[in-house]
């Protein structure tokens, strides 16, 4: 067997912001992971940089894993998904020493104060990086409290292949973006984390918690961690958006739609993931969003399928779609979308925290032309509810919004057809972004991501260019009909599958 091109180093600097610059304390307690993104055990450069502290200091370690009820668009079918990782957590960390705490907040307020009572008297806490949704916030009032405390807190970058810290722009394209990988991504594609990082390395087992604080921090029933309907439905979340029926949480769930993919569906990928018919899409876009699995795995997984070695890297480095990786077609289609598209709205979410997530952060052209526009005749106009209720004219339309409300994802191509169609039937281009928001974050188990505000943001002009001719509404952003749609592809078992036979909610 051919040795592994890849090895696990120390956690990079380039991975780790210090957000509270205080010493360690060596006689400290344990070293505190506080688990709020990257949620597993695997891959994890957080979870390695905390066992490499527990390991030099030879400290126990915790791994705090809290779940809040206040964050925006909870729900049965969010916090269902988490549960379900949480529960294969608690396996995963069982045997290691770490002592895995598992906290679902029964109210809003509830985990108050429960970090900081274990930060107290820690040598140091790890946490995780993650450009989006209301985690900073979170991490910087964290940072303000610990400072107080006078404890060191460290915030580690495992979300992408690309450390943030290397994307130094928002970059206005796809193209740009890509340029700049085929500069700079080598080094970090053989330095991937330790596979399991709780195992490769030695520390105290913890002893568990003082009875105290053990009381602060209950652990949840097994029925809740189950995620059963009677425990979800005493928590003040959304109790409209059910649980998945197709997708599970959790990394064994994860692992498994990888292995599926990158065996079965892989060699199709460029040539069926556009029609909706087909199953060539991956699927693993709600794990990456949850953190329980990670792009290395991913990308590790395709590198071993095309038993690549990084000496297959092109010395070409002009943003190509094509050729540079050195692997087959369908795997470079398959990681143009897992690292340019997807890291592209993570380094941009990192470099415009104050706007990527508005519609302030659009082109000044996609901005200008749609201004242009803004009082075209509209030969219809629905409001958030008529959308919501796959209440439209056009049931192709209809039937990609079934699928979002009764499985929490949508196909890939559709989904883009689904968010030109919403421009084309707001009052406004600022109305369509909020009602696409709305709807993608609240249904989507991939929403609330970088990558979702990336998808919105590209029907508007995001990451694109002028296109002609010039159109009602759209002006010089890209158009795109269910018409068209139609006779490009075979939508008719889709349309089957979700047409209004079906109902919204099952």
């Amino acid at each position: 067997m051919a040795p592994s091109p890849f090895v696990a180093p120390a956690c990079p600097a380039s991975r780790i912001r210090v957000a509270v610059d205080r010493p360690p304390r060596p006689k400290g307690n344990h070293v505190v992971y506080w688990c709020i993104a990257q949620r597993r055990t695997r891959f994890h450069f957080g979870l390695q940089r905390a066992v490499e502290l527990a390991e030099e200091f030879g400290r126990p370690l915790v791994v705090f894993e809290p779940l809040r009820v206040a964050y925006p668009w909870a729900s049965d079918r969010l916090h269902t998904f988490v549960l379900e990782g949480m529960a294969q957590n608690a396996r995963d960390v069982e045997g290691s020493g770490a002592l895995y705490l598992p906290y679902v907040e029964p109210e809003p307020g509830a985990g108050k104060g429960l970090l900081a009572a274990l930060a107290k008297d820690a040598v140091a806490v790890v946490t995780d990086e993650f450009p989006g949704f209301f985690l900073p916030h979170m991490v910087d009032a964290a940072a303000a409290q610990l400072g107080e405390l006078g404890t060191r807190l460290e915030v580690v970058d495992s979300n992408g292949l690309l450390p943030l810290s290397d994307g130094p722009t928002a970059f206005a394209s796809a193209y740009a973006f890509r340029r700049h990988l085929q500069k700079n991504l080598a080094p970090h594609l053989v330095a991937l984390p330790e596979a399991q990082p709780l195992l490769e390395r030695s520390f105290p087992a913890h002893p568990g918690l003082p009875a105290a604080l053990a009381k602060r921090i209950p652990a949840p029933s097994l029925e809740l961690l189950d995620a059963s309907p009677a425990a979800l439905a005493a928590l003040p979340i959304d109790h409209s958006v059910a649980a998945s029926p197709v997708s599970r949480g959790g990394r064994l769930a994860a692992e498994a739609r990888l292995v599926d993919f990158v065996k079965r569906r892989l060699d199709r990928y460029h040539t069926e993931r556009s029609e909706p018919s087909s199953d060539a899409s991956s699927g693993l876009s709600p794990y990456l969003h949850f953190g329980h699995l990670s792009a290395h795995q991913i990308f590790a997984a395709v590198a071993a399928r095309e038993t690549w070695t990084p000496a297959r890297l092109s010395s070409k480095k002009d943003g190509k779609r094509a050729g540079w990786w050195g692997m087959g077609e369908a795997a470079e289609g398959f990681l143009d979308e897992l690292v340019t598209w997807r890291e592209l709205g993570y380094q941009c979410a990192a470099a415009a925290p104050e706007t990527f997530e508005t519609y302030a952060f659009q082109p000044n052209f996609a901005k200008t032309t749609l201004d242009e526009h803004r009082e075209d005749p509209r030969e219809h106009l629905y409001d958030l509810e008529t959308l919501r209720a796959a209440r439209t004219h056009d049931p192709l339309w209809n039937a990609a919004q079934r699928q979002l409300v009764q499985e929490g994802h949508m196909h890939n191509y559709l989904r883009m057809l689904w968010g030109k169609k919403v421009l084309e039937w707001s009052a406004s281009p600022e109305e369509a972004f909020a009602n696409l928001v709305e709807l993608n974050n609240r249904y989507a188990l991939d929403g609330r991501n970088p990558n979702s505000y990336s998808g919105i943001g590209w029907v508007l002009g995001r990451f694109d260019r002028p296109w002609g001719p010039k159109r009602p509404i759209f002006g010089t952003v890209r158009y795109m009909s269910s018409d068209n749609t139609a006779r490009k592809f075979d939508v008719k078992p889709y349309l089957a599958k979700y047409g209004p036979a079906q109902g919204l909610f099952r």
